[in-house]
């Protein structure tokens, strides 16, 4: 894997702008190479912004319906709650582009979490064409990182973070709500690229801590986000980055 990719924009607003222009540029690369863009969507504040400009000011600057949706962590909650990932992507994005429903492939947060990681990962090995031992090859996965150094959802000192075999897994965390579905490491590695969105002072000792802190991904687990052939990119404004090394 080559080094993480960083690019450090003057406040949150430009954060946004860049993010959503690098999506909308390699959806388009990824459309003229093999005719779809396979996106694995994350939550959370600095996502929704981004997914508020790609349905607004970059709606034309896509083929939206060559992209496939995906999710790469669920919270346990109905798709109407305010806490679920795909409400909130449904919400800023999805519910504008005029989408297929063969298109949206969400997570069901309302089914108990072992059998919704089962059903979420045989509907990952069908649409993927996957055989033993193989993981998807997502275009995108974008990422979010938490207080905690947590992505997705792999906390702090979850076993699921060492997985080798699922693709997807129930886990129970230090944070409301407990219940979560989750991709595993080996699905996000497996990105053709991957990319962090992280914007604020209070995400600066996170940040610091996952790219320059000493390799432990039990407690930063983002670390452990390294794509084998792929691009990892990391969105920060300067007060995210405000703790790292000059470079």
């Amino acid at each position: 894997m080559s080094e993480p990719k960083l690019i450090i924009l003057n406040d949150a607003q430009e954060l946004y702008v860049r993010a959503a222009e690098e999506v909308a540029h390699i959806t388009g690369e990824a459309i003229c190479t093999h005719g779809e863009f396979t996106f694995c969507l994350s939550g959370g504040s600095t996502p929704a912004a981004t997914y508020d400009l790609l349905a607004t000011r970059f709606r034309l600057s896509v083929d939206w319906k060559e992209v496939q949706f995906f999710w790469g962590d669920e919270r346990c909650v109905p798709p109407d709650h305010a806490e679920s990932n795909y409400a909130m992507a449904n919400r800023m994005m999805l519910s504008k582009l005029g989408l297929r429903p063969d298109q949206v492939h969400r997570m069901r947060g309302e089914d108990p979490s072992a059998a919704a990681a089962a059903a979420y990962e045989n509907l990952l090995r069908k649409r993927f064409g996957l055989g033993d031992g193989e993981f998807p090859h997502f275009d995108l996965v974008m990422l979010g990182l938490g207080d905690n150094r947590h992505t997705a959802s792999l906390f702090p000192g979850d076993s699921v973070i060492h997985e080798t075999q699922r693709m997807v897994a129930g886990v129970k965390v230090d944070a409301e709500p407990r219940n979560r579905l989750t991709v595993t490491p080996p699905v996000i590695n497996n990105a053709q690229r991957v990319m962090f969105l992280v914007a604020g002072q209070g995400k600066a000792a996170a940040v610091k801590d996952v790219l320059e802190g000493p390799r432990d991904p039990d407690k930063f687990p983002a670390q452990i986000v390294a794509p084998h052939d792929g691009e990892l990119i990391w969105i920060l404004d300067k007060a995210s980055a405000s703790l790292l090394s000059p470079r």
